[in-house]
């Protein structure tokens, strides 16, 4: 089945606007990208990095952090705000069996770094990309690949209306 927002009438359209509102409140690109990375991650779904420097150049991908999304409470490279909303992006998308998902500590250091409007972009977007993890997976799509340049980037249901 193509991508299920392609088969449904009219569900585009509001999907790509809540994106767009999300990306407009000042939560940097880079940080939902790190968010989308780490969801995608926990969510099973197959991201394919650049990992050698040419491939950064290649993709022209500024962010080299990105192949250490998965290993960030280790790594000294992201900032407290990052990590504040990594660890959000965790928590909201570990939710099976865990009684209270997101901590209030959890909760209350994103807030600390992000107003009330970013931080529910964010909410928002973590939610987003969950959905889309679990309609993809579902429907067996293609896997992202980040080596493809953000400022040259084709949206999916662009790419899938040529392929047809």
């Amino acid at each position: 089945m193509p991508n299920p927002s392609l088969v449904v009438p009219d569900v585009l359209p509001p999907m790509r606007a809540l994106v767009k509102a999300v990306n407009s409140v000042g939560v940097p690109l880079q940080t939902l990208v790190l968010i989308h990375l780490r969801v995608s991650q926990i969510n099973g779904r197959t991201v394919h990095l650049p990992v050698k420097p040419k491939e950064f150049e290649e993709a022209g991908e500024e962010d080299r952090r990105l192949p250490l999304v998965e290993t960030w409470r280790e790594q000294t490279c992201f900032t407290d705000a990052e990590r504040s909303v990594l660890a959000l992006a965790e928590a909201a998308t570990r939710i099976d069996g865990r009684e209270d998902p997101v901590s209030d500590e959890v909760w209350e250091e994103a807030a600390r770094h992000w107003t009330q409007v970013q931080l529910a972009a964010v909410v928002l977007h973590i939610g987003l990309v969950n959905l889309w993890n679990r309609v993809n997976v579902a429907t067996k799509q293609e896997a992202v690949d980040w080596r493809v340049n953000p400022k040259k980037w084709t949206p999916m249901t662009s790419r899938l209306s040529a392929a047809q």
